[in-house]
């Protein structure tokens, strides 16, 4: 019976590279909320539902594994047993039928970058300015926790990428914290005509880039992991 089944939280098992087991219950993070389900697998349609995002059309729901940010489909089934899932991510999905947002792109993305911006469901813009390669992301989410659910964000692509690595990530409108505690870190740069709030994070030796498997992917995952680890604070 399911109430004997171990509840199994493959958050906390994706962390410590252990293997999921079948035939449990698990906890699943949705935002910031926990779910208990008896079943291994659900589509994203049932797990929008699930954590109250009616109708599920209206909604983008994205599952995070290890660095990598996924985009999943309403009919997309997910298995809570595959290695490496840590939680799912919503926001809103404010574009209409037929709408048709003005975007550039002016230089074109490495075949892994382009694949990573497509996954994500979102408006992206590849644009150079003064021979800088930036990376516009729009609607990007924001955990719950900070002033806004969801912003664009920029990363700049160095000369050598990806031999050499992204650093930082540029935000607008600018984050803060919901509880009033101050961001350390953070400064104002203009671009595009506003400005855009850099969080000056840089990797360590534990984070360092690693030349062939480290991309635009990888980097969002890291950036994503420095909203989290600021409200733990």
């Amino acid at each position: 019976m399911s109430q004997d089944k171990e509840v199994i939280d493959i958050e906390a098992y994706a962390k410590e590279g252990k293997d999921v087991p079948h035939d449990h219950e698990y906890k699943i993070k949705v935002d910031k909320l926990h779910y208990t389900v008896q079943t291994a697998t659900m589509k994203g349609r049932d797990i929008l539902i699930l954590a109250g995002k009616n109708p599920p059309e209206r909604y983008i729901l994205q599952q995070k594994i290890k660095d990598e940010i996924k985009r999943i489909g309403l009919d997309d089934v997910v298995d809570f047993t595959a290695p490496g899932i840590e939680r799912f991510m919503t926001i809103p999905n404010e574009v209409t039928e037929g709408e048709a947002p003005v975007v550039r792109c002016q230089f074109d993305p490495m075949k892994e970058d382009l694949a990573y911006l497509q996954s994500l469901g979102l408006h992206w813009e590849a644009v150079i300015t003064a021979s800088v390669k930036r990376i516009l992301i729009h609607g990007f989410p924001i955990p719950k926790g900070y002033n806004v659910e969801m912003a664009s964000v920029y990363v700049v692509l160095p000369p050598g990428y990806p031999d050499t690595q992204i650093d930082m990530a540029y935000f607008s409108p600018s984050l803060s914290r919901a509880d009033g505690r101050p961001i350390r870190q953070l400064s104002e740069t203009a671009f595009d005509g506003k400005s855009w709030q850099q969080w000056s994070r840089h990797r360590t030796s534990a984070s360092a880039w690693r030349i062939g498997e480290d991309n635009l992917s990888t980097h969002m995952g890291l950036v994503a992991d420095w909203l989290d680890r600021e409200l733990s604070k």
